[in-house]
């Protein structure tokens, strides 16, 4: 039996101003060994977003496979809205799974998709729009810039810049957050030889670097609408991240870009002295400002600079080929030794 009139029926979706919405997929399955610090690695995560961003946001965390104790403690931030959007998978159904979870319903224009142990700092956001309003063709960028992916889903930024002094090598801006990185990884030290130059590009003075990482990245959202409709059979690895996140944006000719400089940290599983420090040290943003609205654009295939691009990569597959347009962007013969 219906008795009366649904208040909803008819009614209009209020739209809203906010241009940007954070995605964080979370597995928390217990709270020992490995993961005994996980929450609060994670808590530092959100909080960080939420003290450090200058421009309005939403939250959507997608618990997948949590346990029951994370999910209350989930429930409570939801409660307390530090989240938006809370999602509860009972299942671990894998990361790229649970990230689909949120991000085929995302209406944003950006959404920036995080691993759950990422330290956000002061200014992240105002340089990684800074890098999307100079550079009309980026697609996705990361506040973490990462050695050795100048050919990591970019040879249509090779293509487009081949012969152009905008795209060269310059010495890495923070060498010391490149080690961090290398650190959080498990790897005791990072060579020098990694940490020296980086893959560039420079226009209207603004510089970024080739390729991104992807444990954090911002993404126009117009971007990954191609996007396999199928579930990967992948928890973690396989060709997740590569299917689902980089293929697409690079497939409608997208660049993969970083900041020069590092505004994040990827924190690991272990909650050390200097990630707290870093934490504690941050300037609470309060007023938030709302992401001035970008210029619409429909990004479509084009399948001869495809065809180029696959062209140039196995160009790039010859040794001498490869070092000719190397030393052409700014390496010297003594770091071609050493290059790989």
């Amino acid at each position: 039996m219906r008795k009366g009139v649904n208040s909803s029926k008819e009614a209009l979706i209020t739209s809203s101003n906010i241009q940007h919405r954070v995605l964080v997929p979370l597995y928390i399955p217990f709270e020992k060994d490995y993961y005994k610090d996980a929450f609060s690695i994670f808590e530092m995560c959100l909080n960080s977003i939420l003290n450090t961003s200058i421009y309005k946001l939403k939250i959507t965390v997608v618990s997948d496979g949590c346990c029951d104790k994370v999910n209350d403690k989930l429930y409570r931030l939801f409660r307390n809205n530090k989240i938006n959007e809370l999602i509860i998978e009972k299942d671990n159904i894998g990361k790229i799974n649970a990230i689909l979870k949120g991000l085929r319903t995302v209406n944003e224009p950006f959404v920036t998709i995080t691993d759950a142990d990422i330290l956000f700092l002061n200014n992240w956001d105002k340089n990684i729009f800074e890098i999307f309003s100079t550079f009309k063709k980026a697609a996705v960028v990361s506040p973490i810039p990462v050695f050795r992916k100048q050919l990591s889903y970019t040879a249509n930024i090779w293509l487009d810049f081949l012969f152009s002094k905008k795209m060269k090598f310059r010495e890495v801006k923070n060498p010391d957050a490149l080690e961090k990185f290398a650190n959080s990884l498990g790897w005791p030290f990072l060579h020098d030889k990694y940490k020296d130059v980086i893959m560039t590009l420079k226009q209207d003075n603004v510089i970024a670097v080739v390729s991104a990482a992807h444990c954090v990245a911002t993404y126009k959202t117009k971007y990954l609408k191609n996007i396999p409709r199928k579930n990967t059979i992948y928890k973690l690895g396989g060709n997740t991240e590569g299917e689902y996140l980089d293929k697409p944006p690079y497939e409608l000719d997208g660049y993969r870009l970083s900041t020069y400089d590092n505004y994040a940290y990827h924190m690991g599983n272990l909650k050390e002295d200097w990630i707290v420090g870093t934490f504690d040290s941050q300037k609470k943003v309060d007023e938030k400002v709302t992401l001035p609205v970008f210029a619409k654009q429909s990004p479509k295939k084009k399948p001869l600079k495809l065809l180029a691009m696959k062209l140039l990569l196995k160009a790039f597959k010859i040794r001498k080929v490869y070092d000719f347009f190397l030393k052409s962007k700014g390496l010297t013969r003594e770091k071609l030794k050493v290059f790989k």
